[in-house]
């Protein structure tokens, strides 16, 4: 797997290295396909892949007759400790998929589709506990919406339509400057499927397409049923968006109560382990612990103390491992890190001596193994250099001033993060700001569903454990360049949880404060959409039928759907708006173009919840007329809260909950484009039929008549420079 990232190393022996494997794989005549991700070439029938975000567009293969597999679309980016939130678009995704399947792909393989979390120690190097949260299935088992539900229904498209671009015969047409279109037929069934793509970056255009004109947003791929009705555009969004939210527990928040015990900081006389210099870590620790102590003493006098007093020595560390904290005759000196990119890190920090004998003990900490490389045998951490800086005799060298060990904590040894070992020490009541301590509490379970996690800003460094199991590693106070803790919540899955006095330990490294760690539930219960004219109709209405493409519904207007979470119901609506409004879930605002009355509209219709939030947007082309129906724009941003309440008999889940038409004002006879009550009377014989088969539309919905009534009475409200009819 990504052989051809390190083949670089072994120069001519990389060559030699893929040919045995390969060699040898299919020796084994196992009667399946073998695959090597992410290389160009492959010995005889060993199939080469594709790892990446755009495989449709930087792979190549050398040899055509194999099939084209794509085993590894990146989602986001795994984070280590210190990156920046990784980010990519659904919009990018799907285009990226389309890409590669419009020229010629087979397979799609997703990573990661859900990454969920690194419990204990099970994090490689540097890497994050919450693992690949930003992909389509959040850390929590949540769907990332939009993530999740665009990319749901572009695999419902490649699955109803696979046999048109499987079998089909492929052609290639260019329809301008970044525009093409790569079509697939069976013409003796009729049979078409067409992938037209927009390969600009900021540019939107139209394309004619067989005497049609379709508008493809910039960097975008459509997709023609019968190489004609657009199904799909992978930059039309208008699945339902949710926003995620942390909520305090306050059933677990109750007696917030902790006692701790802090570890011993260890003497060189106090070590069985020792030698002239420090050891390596890993062959000391053996992956059974995270944690080395190194401890060495040394004598100062007088002459060596510097005489002025705002002159102070300064310990200079060196070190090839992940961390390490300081401590100086038994105070806390300070901590330092290195990071993912950089390999090894140097620690100096101005340190208070003493004249006589001086304790040195520094806590080097590993974050995970190392997860790739040429040379993984070749692990190497620990301390490289040590010295004291700035006496007045000179630069103090300890390097080899002999060294003590101790591999992991005390608390380790003794499991004092279970029920049977934490009766082996003493725990105290606890206090703030101490390093290299662990800390202890009870508390309930949350009540309700939603996944419980802890947010542990308050604290810095260190383990988390719940009932005897280890949660993860937790690093807050590795801060990103955006200025925020690469993570602050960690997960705490409820099948570790008892209904009552769980156990929460947490070992701390620098100077935490417990008091402030907060027990929270995870909700995604501010869901909104967001649709416009240019959306293609809902998947659902097409399927494959008797070798065709054939229109299973009545219509194919577009259409967005809301749905709460399970157990839940939509309770309140926050924010709807018809226009133009601006912003993303969670923040909309209204535009330049708005309804005043479209929040009223929905709360009315809202009076009779189904589980399921329907809102339907259909444009209506009047003939004879130039004008395009601009300003159709919907955003519906909905917070449901938990109430538990059972569906409602005869309320329809799918009812349709908003129906909206928006279009410009209809001009007079002189060209002249009146305000809403000037429309003249041919106009209005227009709205009159539209409004005659609106009503026809929600007697056939079977909505309540209070939904009807609301319609059908709101009917021009002046929107700037349109009309809006509800």
């Amino acid at each position: 797997n990504e052989y051809g990232n390190i083949k670089k190393d072994h120069i001519t022996e990389g060559d030699k290295y893929l040919e045995w494997a390969g060699e040898m794989a299919l020796s084994t005549n196992i009667g399946v396909p073998w695959i090597m991700c992410k290389q160009s070439t492959a010995p005889g029938v060993v199939i080469p892949t594709c790892n990446g975000r755009h495989c449709g567009d930087t792979w190549v293969m050398k040899d055509e007759n194999k099939p084209h597999l794509w085993t590894e679309n990146w989602t986001a980016q795994f984070r280590a400790f210190g990156n920046d939130l990784a980010q990519r678009s659904a919009e990018d995704i799907a285009y990226s998929v389309l890409r590669f399947f419009a020229k010629g792909g087979t397979l799609v393989n997703y990573y990661m589709y859900y990454g969920g979390t690194n419990f204990g120690r099970t994090g490689a190097s540097y890497v994050l506990t919450g693992y690949y949260d930003e992909g389509p299935v959040d850390e929590y088992g949540m769907p990332k919406a939009p993530k999740y539900g665009h990319l749901r229904d572009l695999h419902n498209v490649i699955k109803s339509y696979s046999r048109a671009f499987l079998e089909g015969k492929q052609s290639f047409e260019l329809l301008g400057q970044g525009y093409e279109a790569r079509n697939f037929e069976i013409p003796e069934e009729k049979l078409c499927l067409a992938f037209i793509s927009n390969n600009n970056t900021g540019e939107d255009g139209t394309v004619n397409f067989r005497g049609d004109k379709y508008y493809i947003p910039s960097r975008s791929v459509s997709i023609l049923a019968d190489c004609k009705h657009v199904v799909y555009n992978t930059k039309r969004v208008f699945v339902q968006h949710s926003e995620r939210s942390f909520h305090k527990a306050d059933k677990a928040t109750k007696n917030n109560v902790w006692e701790m015990f802090s570890e011993v900081i260890p003497r060189y006389k106090q070590t069985n382990i020792r030698n002239k210099e420090p050891l390596e870590q890993y062959n000391q620790t053996k992956d059974q612990s995270d944690y080395l102590w190194y401890t060495t003493s040394f004598r100062l006098e007088a002459d060596d103390l510097p005489i002025r007093g705002d002159i102070r020595p300064v310990l200079a560390v060196k070190s090839s491992s992940h961390a390490l904290v300081a401590f100086v005759n038994d105070a806390f000196a300070g901590n330092g890190h290195g990071t993912k990119k950089e390999k090894g890190f140097t620690f100096d920090r101005p340190i208070n001596l003493r004249l006589g004998v001086n304790h040195l003990a520094l806590l080097s900490s590993s974050m995970g193994m190392k997860d790739s490389g040429g040379e993984l045998v070749e692990l190497k951490g620990g301390i490289q250099d040590c010295t004291i800086q700035g006496l007045n005799t000179g630069t103090l060298d300890l390097q080899v001033n002999g060294w003590g060990h101790k591999a992991k904590l005390e608390g380790e040894e003794k499991e004092i993060y279970t029920e049977k070992g934490m009766g082996a020490v003493k725990w105290v009541p606890a206090t703030s700001g101490q390093a290299v301590t662990w800390y202890k509490r009870y508390f309930d379970e949350p009540d309700g569903d939603d996944p419980v996690v802890l947010d542990m800003t308050s604290m810095c460094k260190g383990m988390i454990f719940v009932n005897g199991e280890g949660m993860g590693r937790y690093w807050t106070s590795f801060i990103t360049p955006g200025k925020v803790a690469s993570q602050a919540v960690y997960h705490i899955p409820r099948p570790f949880l008892k209904s009552k006095n769980n156990l929460l330990v947490v070992f701390e490294e620098e100077l935490g404060k417990p008091e402030g760690i907060l027990i929270q539930t995870v909700r995604r219960d501010d869901i909104c959409v967001f649709i416009s004219e240019h959306n293609p109709a809902q998947i659902k209405p097409w399927d494959e039928h008797g070798g065709q493409i054939k229109l299973i519904a009545e219509d194919h207007n577009t259409r967005g759907f809301l749905n709460c979470p399970p157990k839940k119901t939509i309770q309140e609506v926050v924010f709807a708006s018809f226009g133009n409004p601006v912003g993303s879930c969670g923040n909309f605002t209204v535009g330049t173009c708005h309804v005043p009355n479209a929040k009223d509209i929905v709360a009315k219709v809202h009076a009779f919840p189904p589980l399921t939030m329907r809102i339907i947007c259909n444009t209506v082309a009047y003939p004879g007329s130039h004008f395009v129906f601009s300003c159709l724009w919907l955003a519906v941003d909905l917070w449901s809260i938990c109430t538990g309440m059972p569906r409602q008999e005869g309320v329809r889940a799918a009812g349709a909950a908003h129906v909206l038409r928006c279009g410009h004002q209809l001009p007079h006879d002189d060209g002249h484009t009146g305000g809403a009550s000037e429309v003249p009377q041919k106009g209005r014989s227009r709205i009159n039929r539209e409004i005659d088969t609106f009503s026809g539309l929600l007697h056939s919905l079977s909505l309540h008549p209070v939904w009807f009534r609301t319609c059908v009475d709101a009917l021009c409200v002046a929107c700037c420079d349109y009309s809006f009819v509800a």
